[in-house]
């Protein structure tokens, strides 16, 4: 496929339309940008052709509905501060990202342990009076 021509043919059984393939080519793309292999051959050279190439041909799996929402959950459960510090006991390097991950998990337990008071309190400035 040279070129990405309209309107784009792809497999309306797996498919339900043309936000899903925008969605699922835009996800996509930032794994691609971030440095994932391509799934299919192409000679296209922007992340955004490569994605909604390999969306159309079906090399990207993806859920919808009941699943997609139980995956999301389960996401949510993941605890990276312990996945990060499993890399580093086992000697790996860890990305410039990771990195940055560790340091805001850092900065955001932090934050989480300070009481609400800090924030709110019954403090008055002077000359305020509520």
């Amino acid at each position: 496929m040279d070129i990405v021509s309209l309107p784009i043919e792809y497999d309306r059984n797996k498919i339900d339309g043309r936000y899903r393939i925008a969605a699922i080519a835009f996800q996509r793309a930032k794994e691609l940008f971030l440095g994932a292999k391509p799934r299919v051959k192409t000679r296209a050279k922007k992340v955004t052709t490569q994605a909604l190439e390999e969306t159309i041909s079906n090399a990207v799996e993806f859920l919808t509905g009941e699943k997609a929402r139980e995956a999301k959950e389960e996401s949510k459960k993941l605890d990276y501060r312990r996945l990060l510090e499993e890399r580093e006991k086992a000697g790996e390097e860890l990305s410039e990202l990771e990195k940055d991950l560790k340091y805001y998990l850092h900065e955001k337990e932090a934050a989480d342990r300070k009481a609400p008071d800090d924030f709110f309190g019954d403090r008055r400035e002077k000359g305020f009076e509520g």
